[in-house]
């Protein structure tokens, strides 16, 4: 089932009663935002019968409602992610409860609006324990072509965001065919240094860095909620976010959603792109800016040839990970960036 993403960024009091979401606002009018409408259900159907839609692309995802003061109710079912951003929003600890149980993962931001925290369920799989085990007791030789099909992936999608705009990438794609087990070579750092100087128009003097000139807020702002739907995804498929293939800081709580995301940041990029197509450096994160990059969970991504959202394709990658940590499998099942993408 496609998740919705909701985004709460006006005071409310969220409670739960009969498994469902209780949204009592404070305030007269205030946008609610998710990511998921009622075409969804005719197109997880097709997605499961591998039935294409008639115009040969699933239905677009993105709804924006204003909401009156009073009581709204939302299934906890359909919640994949929760964003909560507004120091007038309280919520209950059974909410709380219901959320993690229902494997949504819960996003808290902070006084500048960004996402300064995560909430995960910590038993999420039925066979957790022996996934573990074989999370943990993964050989180096394992980890390391692991990472090497990471960074493979990473680069070819990088690559694939390039010529979309219509710059050159042979290079990128030759350094993703030379990557090595275990990338010993770096090739993933010289291929991001070719990327972040290319890829956005040359009045933005951009440089990459958490705390660089705009738009690296943006990008932040991305990236944050694509790691939260990835950590989600790893928890949902009884494996450990904290140990990673590759990332392995001792004060990084979600080492292996690092990992795992790699290839997907180009899905990111690509709003960011979209956002500063304009020439504007697009400073601040404004609400309108945050909902388009909310948009992340429902962009469809191409996975060994099958479309899907990212949030239902990123849960095929993590379980091919969990199938190659169990031996029953060699490869994780990345996404293609194309031209449909």
């Amino acid at each position: 089932m496609i998740k919705k993403t909701l985004y709460f960024g006006s005071p409310a009091y969220l409670s739960c009663k009969n498994e469902q979401l209780i949204v009592d606002f404070k305030e007269e009018q205030l946008e609610l935002s998710f990511f998921m409408t009622d075409e969804d259900n005719e197109w997880i159907e097709r997605y499961k019968s591998h039935t294409p839609s008639p115009s040969g692309d699933s239905p677009r995802r993105v709804e924006s409602s204003t909401l009156s003061r009073g009581r709204h109710n939302i299934p906890i079912e359909d919640i994949g992610v929760i964003i909560i951003d507004h120091w007038g929003i309280s919520l209950s600890h059974f909410l709380l409860s219901s959320l993690l149980e229902n494997n949504t993962a819960v996003i808290v931001c902070s006084k500048a609006h960004l996402p300064s925290g995560l909430l995960l369920n910590l038993d999420s799989n039925t066979l957790q324990g022996e996934k573990f085990k074989c999370q943990i007791e993964a050989s180096e030789p394992l980890k390391k072509q692991l990472w090497q099909q990471t960074v493979q992936a990473k680069i070819k999608n990088q690559a694939g965001l390039l010529i979309i705009k219509g710059i050159k990438a042979d290079n990128m794609l030759k350094w993703a065919k030379d990557v090595k087990s275990g990338d010993p070579d770096n090739l993933e750092a010289r291929a991001a240094n070719y990327y972040w100087k290319t890829i956005f128009p040359e009045n933005i003097d951009f440089y990459r860095s958490r705390t660089g000139p705009s738009p690296n807020a943006l990008l932040n702002y991305g990236y944050a909620i694509l790691r939260a739907i990835t950590a989600r995804s790893l928890a949902g498929s009884g494996l450990l976010p904290t140990l990673g293939i590759h990332h392995h800081n001792k004060y990084n709580a979600y080492a292996l959603a690092d990992d795992v995301m790699e290839p997907f940041r180009p899905f990111v990029d690509k709003i960011v792109c979209e956002i500063t197509s304009d020439g504007k450096e697009n400073e601040e994160l404004t609400p309108q800016i945050k909902k388009r990059l909310l948009e992340i969970s429902t962009r469809d991504i191409t996975i060994d040839g099958e479309k899907s959202p990212l949030m239902v394709g990123m849960q095929r990658t993590t379980a091919s990970l969990t199938k190659c940590y169990e031996g029953n499998q060699r490869k994780i099942l990345y996404p293609e960036f194309n031209q449909h993408t």
